[in-house]
């Protein structure tokens, strides 16, 4: 049951679309905060709070350099939980996922790649 809660957190997390967009420029590399906050027309500290949930949430990480807080995004655990999700709610779409097709020029036959 622990495992459950602890994705259950992930996807509560994912369900604002603030911290999505958050995640989703972290995906470049550590921001400090201020370049975070920077982005959205929200205060300063509900930047803090979203943060604080993805950081609970094992989504992000923070380290301190001198005066500044940097962000990054913890990929693996996203990949995991959403992983893990999909996998159990459609393991069809998985599998093909795995597989790519391409059409050789002049033909209309498929082969795996």
């Amino acid at each position: 049951m622990a495992q459950t809660d602890d994705e259950a957190s992930v996807f509560r997390a994912l369900a604002d679309p603030t911290r999505r967009q958050i995640l989703e420029d972290l995906r470049d590399g550590e921001l400090a905060a201020g370049q975070i906050a920077a982005r959205f027309t929200i205060s300063g500290p509900s930047v803090s709070r979203h943060l604080k949930v993805l950081k609970e949430a094992g989504l992000v990480t923070e380290r301190r350099d001198a005066n500044r807080i940097l962000y990054a995004l913890v990929e693996d655990r996203l990949v995991i939980c959403v992983g893990r999700f999909l996998s159990a709610v459609c393991p069809e779409q998985i599998v093909l996922r795995h597989t790519r097709w391409r059409t050789a020029p002049g033909t209309t036959d498929h082969e795996e790649v």
